[in-house]
């Protein structure tokens, strides 16, 4: 009975997390004459085939990010692709669901489970965003080459352009940053930083929090140990970005017309540009991934509004909401709850600090 309870109160929960999204994505672009009834009628006149194929995709990329994240961890300790997968899953939900607020939920379930340190998962998930970051950082770099090759003028083109440009020196500056402070970090080790922080690492308060989240971070970064697990990581990171690509070519052709004549390159440019709508806000447009999608649609590409709002909303929702179908239970067999997750975090603290007590009595 107890059983039947937990899967009925999920069915519930993934519901009322797709009504949500839905009734959110309706009024994300904010057009007067454009509603969740045409949204719906919009993509039951979609390629049904193309849709199913694009949530596979995404469901895919999901597993290559759970599969970097095993490269990552098994020089840690225990990696197995299974629970990190499920824990992903369930960690984007919370993102879906909660927000920024979310963010942590995955690192804390998957140290909760692998029986890891939290700091130490916060280091592998410091490493994927680096990972990230480039990626978006290369995929901004092409689309800025797509864009001026694509005939367009002023207006929103412009505030397009002038925003891919800045997001991408910024993602530029802060990606060579990184690499530069994770070579440090292989040549001179952290036992540099470890000396530093010894008294930071006794201590109670922010102070000690903060030591131990940065060598946490370090012993995260460090889990690389080899050319062979970087080519794999590097792989697993191309294969993902690829997926994505066809998701945009596929949701872009379901929808016909117009947008069933945009090829991989013009998909690039419109991943490219919600790249940067996700990270900046256009001057006199907004921001989201969903505007900026919307009008590389329309001001590029010509698309009709009706069409090009449908189109860029599914993406989202194919891309940022579909994961709550698995996630959202997974969230509620995890017993999850943010009064748990603040308990675990204390837990993993006091741990900690003996640990560093020890380790200082030890070199005493």
């Amino acid at each position: 009975m107890q059983t039947s309870s937990r899967k009925l109160l999920a069915v519930l929960v993934v519901l009322l997390a797709l009504g949500y999204a839905i009734y959110r994505s309706s009024g994300m672009l904010h057009l007067g004459d454009f509603s969740g009834t045409k949204l719906l009628h919009a993509v039951r006149g979609a390629n049904p085939f193309l849709l199913i194929l694009s949530i596979v995709a995404i469901y895919g990329c999901y597993a290559l990010r759970s599969l970097r994240w095993k490269v990552f961890q098994q020089n840690l300790g225990a990696s197995r692709f299974g629970i990190i997968y499920g824990m992903t899953l369930a960690g984007f939900a919370a993102v879906f669901l909660l927000g920024r607020a979310g963010e942590p939920v995955r690192p804390l379930l998957l140290a909760r489970k692998e029986k890891m340190p939290v700091a130490d998962m916060f280091g592998i998930y410091a490493l994927e965003r680096l990972f990230d970051l480039a990626s978006a950082a290369v995929i901004a770099a092409v689309g800025l080459l797509l864009f001026s090759s694509n005939a367009h003028a002023g207006g929103a083109a412009s505030k397009l352009e002038l925003a891919a440009r800045t997001t991408g020196t910024v993602f530029a500056v802060c990606v060579v940053g990184a690499i530069v402070f994770l070579f440090y970090l292989r040549l001179h080790g952290s036992a540099l930083l470890e000396r530093r922080l010894q008294g930071w690492l006794k201590t109670d308060g922010w102070r000690g929090t903060v030591a131990r989240i940065l060598m946490g971070f370090v012993r995260g970064v460090q889990t690389i140990h080899s050319w062979g697990d970087l080519a794999l990581t590097l792989f697993y990171s191309a294969v993902h970005w690829f997926l994505v690509l066809l998701v945009y070519l596929w949701v872009s052709h379901s929808f016909g017309g117009a947008l069933g004549t945009i090829s991989l390159s013009d998909a690039m440019l419109v991943m490219a540009f919600t790249l940067v709508g996700s990270a900046v806000q256009l001057p006199g447009v907004g921001g989201g991934s969903q505007v900026a999608c919307f009008l590389a649609y329309t001001t590029i590409f010509g698309v009709e509004k009706e069409p090009a709002a449908a189109a860029a909303i599914v993406l989202w929702l194919i891309t940022f909401a579909t994961c709550s179908l698995a996630g959202v239970p997974l969230l509620i067999h995890e017993g999850l709850s943010l009064g748990k997750l603040k308990e675990l975090a204390e837990h993993e603290k006091e741990a900690a600090m003996e640990g560093a007590a020890e380790q200082g009595d030890s070199a005493q």
